[in-house]
């Protein structure tokens, strides 16, 4: 997969036994050490059954590298005008298919709050899901791992969530600019 900055790419969320959920389109930024960052400007349309929402401000993306130990999970983060800092999606690790990243949605996201407050959101839909949908026992040791590891980064602010996405907000700026 090789792509250029500004290169448009488009991200697919299904959910376990590959029902649909969010897709959305994205603008690829760049990669660094933490991964592949996309960026999602004001207007971006995000759909799914259901459900439709357009962002109201800049927002980044990161799929994290083939190569991390520990990369079960999709981040987003928002606009310092944003309600919300960090949203973090616990999935399955998350895969190219030439301009199309996908990944299953395992319903944990770890958020960090306007406020700085840090949680983990959607237990009870992991809890549920995890029976009527039949995750396997390795995918929810997975995703529990993945959770507990992600929510610790988050809340001591370890890299990528210490403000490294200020850069690929500036840059999603940059390109964007009308």
């Amino acid at each position: 997969m090789i792509h250029s900055p500004g290169d448009p790419v488009r991200c697919e969320m299904s959910k376990w036994g590959d029902l649909p959920h969010w897709v959305y389109p994205a603008t690829w930024l760049g990669t660094d050490e933490h991964g592949d960052w996309l960026g999602f400007p004001e207007g971006t349309r995000f759909t799914r059954p259901g459900a439709d929402y357009v962002a109201p401000y800049d927002q980044v993306g990161l799929v994290p590298h083939a190569d991390l130990a520990e990369r079960g999970w999709v981040a987003a983060f928002h606009s310092p005008a944003g309600p919300v800092q960090v949203y973090v999606d616990i999935a399955t690790p998350p895969v190219w298919d030439g301009a199309v990243v996908r990944s299953v949605d395992l319903d944990l996201d770890v958020v960090r709050g306007g406020s700085g407050r840090v949680w983990i959101d959607d237990e009870d839909e992991f809890a549920r899901h995890r029976v009527s949908l039949g995750y396997p026992e390795e995918v929810v040791r997975a995703a529990l791992a993945s959770c507990d590891h992600v929510l610790a980064a988050v809340r001591d602010a370890v890299a990528p969530y210490d403000g490294t996405h200020l850069a690929w907000l500036e840059r999603l700026a940059a390109l964007t600019r009308r």
